[in-house]
């Protein structure tokens, strides 16, 4: 089993599990160690797999962190954006939100490891969220404990997507609703936010705010001016297919440089920037860019602890699905 890096880490994680373990089993029916007893080498497993895996393609980190946030923000932590479309159903990872996820065969990888060791045990929604943490800990991110006990969603329809995922779009007042709709806090918001730390977008995401931000070829005004011309040497107006990083410079490294780019008006998203739109984001920003992050790993922990139990199925809802792409 791998552990966090240094004993300050450490000690917090230490603090973490203690809290957890309190509530024993919290609301969701979810707890630590569920699988001691079925399956219980499934975490070491599921690490080996992803430390091979991020090892060679360090890129797919980033991609298999946002998969586990879009599964959990349509119909809950269920693994339904694992699941395939079929002739008669247009499945979540079609739908368009998610069509730039990358790494389901890592997922299939990892599920195949457990089911040899333990058959019809481990749910798919439960293998995601052990390797959002897992990828993550592999770029020098964070790493927290998962209570498991998830079971696998028998629904996935690829218009959820559209309606329940925040957009790069959305501007705070929505970003807001979006999370207090999941019983997540403005906190959560933004320090989730903070995940943008990792990983690449497509131009599309940007293309409006560079050359038609009010429909009259503008740019938006609260992109840093000397930052336009660096985006716009990146992102030509047509271009829906070049990749840009979110976080130039550690886009592979798991840090808190996103929060210093997002003061200095450099947040690649519309989303990134309204974070300097409201009192309590603004001044995490602020915090977190001027204090080299101080708290922003040990909240990034709590913040992913607790979105990792929105809308869970538990007990005898759902199933545990053989292949992650295709219910039973």
């Amino acid at each position: 089993m791998a552990y966090p890096k240094n004993l300050c880490s450490l000690f917090y994680h230490l603090l973490l599990v203690a809290f957890i373990l309190t509530n024993n089993v919290n609301a969701d029916g979810l707890k630590l160690g569920f699988y001691e007893n079925t399956c219980p080498k499934v975490e070491a497993i599921v690490q080996k797999i992803i430390a091979e895996k991020i090892s060679l393609a360090p890129s797919l980190a980033a991609p298999l962190l946002r998969m586990h946030f879009h599964d959990c923000f349509v119909r809950g932590c269920d693994g339904s954006v694992l699941i395939d479309s079929t002739k008669n159903n247009q499945a979540e990872k079609d739908g368009f939100p998610n069509l730039s996820l990358r790494g389901f065969q890592i997922i299939d990888a990892a599920k195949t490891a457990v089911e040899a060791a333990c058959p019809g045990v481990v749910s798919c929604a439960d293998i995601l969220a052990l390797v959002a943490r897992d990828a993550t800990y592999q770029i020098k991110g964070p790493y927290w404990p998962v209570p498991l006990g998830r079971r696998d969603g028998r629904v996935s329809i690829a218009s959820e997507s559209l309606t329940d995922l925040p957009s790069p779009f959305d501007n705070i007042t929505r970003l807001k609703e979006h999370f207090t709709s999941k019983g997540l806090s403005v906190k959560d918001l933004v320090v989730l936010s903070g995940g943008h730390t990792v990983g690449t977008s497509h131009c599309l995401g940007v293309a409006v705010r560079l050359y038609n931000f009010t429909g009259k070829g503008d740019t938006d005004p609260s992109l840093d001016s000397d930052y336009v011309p660096y985006l716009k040497s990146k992102c030509k107006p047509a271009d829906t297919t070049t990749l840009i990083e979110m976080d130039p410079g550690s886009v592979r490294t798991f840090d808190e440089n996103y929060y210093t780019n997002v003061l200095k008006r450099r947040g690649l998203f519309v989303s990134d920037a309204a974070l300097l739109n409201d009192y309590e984001t603004s001044a995490y920003v602020k915090l977190q860019a001027e204090s080299h992050g101080s708290t922003f790993l040990k909240d990034f922990q709590e913040s992913m602890v607790k979105m990792g139990q929105i809308g869970v199925l538990t007990g005898s809802a759902g199933e545990i699905r053989r292949y992650c792409n295709a219910i039973n």
